[in-house]
């Protein structure tokens, strides 16, 4: 998938949700971020969540933002931030080729990032060599396999769904991640779910934004006619009361 410009303000628009919203202040629960650490936000995107980390390390700390795409940074750069906020650095790089010395930061995060990436040992050998001994890393990513979501005609979906598993390098990261970590140095990760759940069509939840996303993707694409793209979209958000949705996060959280 290529975030241009209409992508990019797509996933600000979806990350602004209650549901992701909620979301994210699991992430920062967890990641625990403390006043004065100097945090990696690998894949930053649109920058909530590095300038949610800036307000909580405060201004003796520091949040560096990473994105490979231009129009990615160019939100995360005018996105606000609360006074007494740690400085935020936004700046364009891969996450197999971090462009920071060794052992700069105390914590880093990807968050649905590293399902986009096709060299998972690079990405994670690269996460432990900036980090500092006894660093954390915090990881969260779907796996695709969880999806539920109702539809009038369940062969369509399946169709749809299997299609839109080619927007990732690998839509089912979270069974292999274990090992992953484990092999990169990451020992003994602790794990938990964070399923996102959308009962009853609201324009206003990640689900109704991801209908746009699989329409955008998918359009042009062999697997699904544009027509039978269009019915599945209709579909979906005419079921009003009896729209559901469903779909599950993994976030491990390892120690360098």
């Amino acid at each position: 998938m290529q975030f241009g410009e209409s992508t990019s303000r797509r996933v600000e628009a979806t990350y602004s949700t209650p549901d992701v919203k909620a979301q994210r202040r699991l992430v920062l629960s967890a990641l625990h971020p403390e006043p004065g650490e100097d945090v990696l936000d690998i894949g930053s995107g649109p920058g909530f969540l590095a300038c949610e980390i800036a307000e909580t390390v405060g201004p003796a700390g520091s949040v560096t933002g990473l994105d490979a795409s231009d129009a990615m940074l160019a939100l995360a750069r005018a996105r606000s931030r609360p006074a007494g906020s740690a400085p935020v650095e936004f700046g364009a790089g891969l996450a197999t080729a971090l462009p920071y010395p060794d052992h700069s930061f105390s914590a880093v995060v990807a968050t649905q990032v590293y399902e986009y990436v096709t060299d998972m040992p690079a990405a994670l050998a690269e996460a432990h060599r900036v980090l500092r001994p006894g660093g954390r890393l915090l990881v969260l990513d779907t796996d695709w396999d969880s999806i539920v979501w109702r539809s009038s005609d369940p062969g369509r979906m399946r169709r749809v769904l299997t299609a839109w598993d080619e927007h990732l390098a690998d839509p089912h990261l979270p069974q292999r991640l274990t090992g992953q970590l484990a092999d990169a140095g990451f020992p003994a990760p602790s794990c938990q779910v964070i399923p996102l759940l959308n009962v009853g069509y609201d324009v206003n939840t990640y689900s109704a934004g991801l209908i746009g996303f699989v329409t955008a993707f998918l359009t042009g694409r062999p697997g699904v006619p544009a027509e039978e793209l269009t019915e599945w979209a209709q579909d979906l958000r005419g079921l009003g009361a009896g729209y559901f949705f469903s779909l599950n996060r993994y976030l491990f959280i390892a120690a360098s």
